[in-house]
């Protein structure tokens, strides 16, 4: 008997440019370029911090509850790209990132790590992002293997009300 699981994120993923590089064919801009520029309240675009030249974003296709990404507001694609005030800054958000992370979930390890080009796995090669990723024993089970499939056992709002409270204030 096939058993089929539901996994409706996949089609945002794929319809709005997740899958495309996060770029629409027809945008000159990144995916997180465009939510900068959106207007949007930060609980509606998920940002749980900004700063003076980064901003700190919950992953809308998360591999795990509560991953996180580390940005500069400035659309770069390369590390050496970074001023000073931006390189400073998105490591001390990485830093607060983590301390958030660990404060809100408790995890038994993360991942912190970042794509550079497009052939290095970066989604959004464009714009420059640090991944941080919640881990937990056994949290690698046989589901994206063998269905694609992950499961997220929290909704993204309350993942965001977690994160943006333990995120350290200055």
């Amino acid at each position: 008997m096939l058993e089929q699981l539901w996994n409706g994120w996949r089609a945002a993923y794929v319809t709005t440019g997740g899958a495309a590089g996060g770029v629409h064919r027809h945008d000159t801009t990144s995916i997180f370029s465009q939510i900068l520029a959106s207007g949007m309240p930060d609980d509606e675009a998920l940002i749980v911090h900004r700063g003076v030249t980064c901003f700190a974003i919950l992953n809308r296709f998360p591999y795990a509850t509560g991953h996180t990404l580390v940005l500069p507001l400035r659309e770069v694609a390369e590390l050496e790209e970074l001023t000073d005030q931006e390189t400073s800054e998105l490591w001390a958000c990485v830093t607060d990132g983590v301390r958030a992370l660990k404060a809100a979930y408790r995890p038994d390890a993360l991942n912190v790590g970042i794509n550079l080009g497009e052939a290095a796995g970066g989604s959004v090669a464009r714009h420059l992002h640090v991944h941080i990723v919640p881990r937990w024993s056994g949290d690698s089970n046989f589901m994206t293997a063998t269905a694609y499939t992950r499961t997220m056992p929290e909704a993204l709002p309350d993942t965001w009300e977690k994160v943006r409270a333990a995120w350290p204030q200055p």
